[in-house]
């Protein structure tokens, strides 16, 4: 059995890195199509909201009042961690290819370690896993629906 602080850590930091990072790049995308600012937008959600993410849970256990300091900082250095990584693996995309084909490789690796991820937490609860997969996917790609025209509106407005 997985160890509740990681779990917390790398279930919140995994899905928070995925989530907000395809927002952040597809909406950053939409509203400059420039390269350097998607990887500045990326380098700092990586530091920024990892360290927020990270103080969040932090609070959140503490608030709980039923952990040990111990697990309390587990959970704040694993969710760091997490957030951090699951952030930063979508640098990799953008160097590697154009913005166009990096903001598809993204979303497409970043869907598709939702899914598993979701999958694999969905079996483990033994809930029905394929709602639990639909439901994940489909916030996810609100977000980025969402975030695509909010960065059209920006390049519209003061672009």
């Amino acid at each position: 059995m997985i160890k509740h602080s990681l779990k917390i850590g790398l279930s919140f930091g995994l899905n928070s890195g995925i989530i907000t990072t395809l927002g952040l790049i597809v909406g950053l995308d939409s509203g400059t199509h420039s390269k350097p600012v998607v990887i500045g937008g990326i380098l700092t959600l990586a530091v920024a909201d990892a360290f927020s993410d990270a103080l969040g849970i932090h609070i959140s256990e503490e608030s709980e009042n039923k952990h040990t300091e111990k697990e309390i900082w587990e959970s704040t250095i694993f969710t760091f961690l997490a957030k951090l990584i699951f952030t930063l693996m979508f640098i990799i995309p953008v160097l590697l290819f154009s913005l166009e084909k990096a903001i598809v490789v993204s979303v497409a690796w970043g869907l598709a370690v939702l899914a598993l991820f979701s999958f694999l937490m969905a079996k483990e609860q033994k809930t029905n896993p394929y709602k639990v997969v639909i439901e994940h996917l489909c916030i996810a790609l609100i977000v980025i629906v969402i975030t695509h025209y909010v960065g059209d509106w920006v390049r519209i407005k003061y672009g």
